[in-house]
């Protein structure tokens, strides 16, 4: 396999993962709370950056950036996942009020009081309303996010016979 091919599985792994929220969201009627919105911009960012590298299908050097920039993107999901992971995790009286909502924060906030805000975590983020196998669905985007970061880490960083270019 590529690292065009292994990055455009690692595309389409995310715009699976997003779909699935999608469905969640609009079939299932799971709202998502300013966690899961966030986790989504991770993943969203994550198969980007997998497009990207698809598109332009790097040599050398430039492999190792996208490798350094899927590490970086499936970073951030994955530790929005865990974020959101131990607010579920903690005793109800010490799980925060629920907070305003995303869009009311957005337009009332700056950006970087809005991600203090969210990052903080709320009530609404606290409630486990989906489970597979046991495990809500921040564990599945942790354990999503930590495997395609591997995967674009051994995509990229992989040694490949040279290609004549022209």
């Amino acid at each position: 396999m590529t690292a065009r091919q292994g990055n455009l599985l690692g595309f389409l792994a995310c715009a699976s993962l997003l779909a699935y929220a999608y469905y969640a969201q609009y079939v299932m009627h799971l709202d998502p709370c300013p966690l899961c919105i966030f986790q989504r911009i991770g993943v969203f960012a994550l198969g980007v950056t997998f497009l990207i590298a698809t598109a332009q299908d790097p040599v050398a050097w430039g492999r190792k950036v996208y490798a350094a920039l899927l590490l970086l993107a499936a970073a951030a999901a994955g530790a929005v996942a865990a974020r959101h992971l131990y607010i579920q995790s903690l005793p109800p009286d010490a799980v925060p009020a629920c907070g305003a909502s995303l869009d009311f924060m957005l337009k009332v906030f700056s950006v970087s009081e809005v991600l203090v805000k969210v990052l903080t975590g709320s009530g609404e983020c606290a409630k486990v309303t989906w489970r597979f196998l046991g495990l809500a669905m921040p564990a599945w985007v942790l354990i999503s996010a930590v495997a395609l970061g591997g995967w674009g880490l051994l995509v990229n960083l992989r040694h490949q016979k040279p290609i004549l270019r022209f």
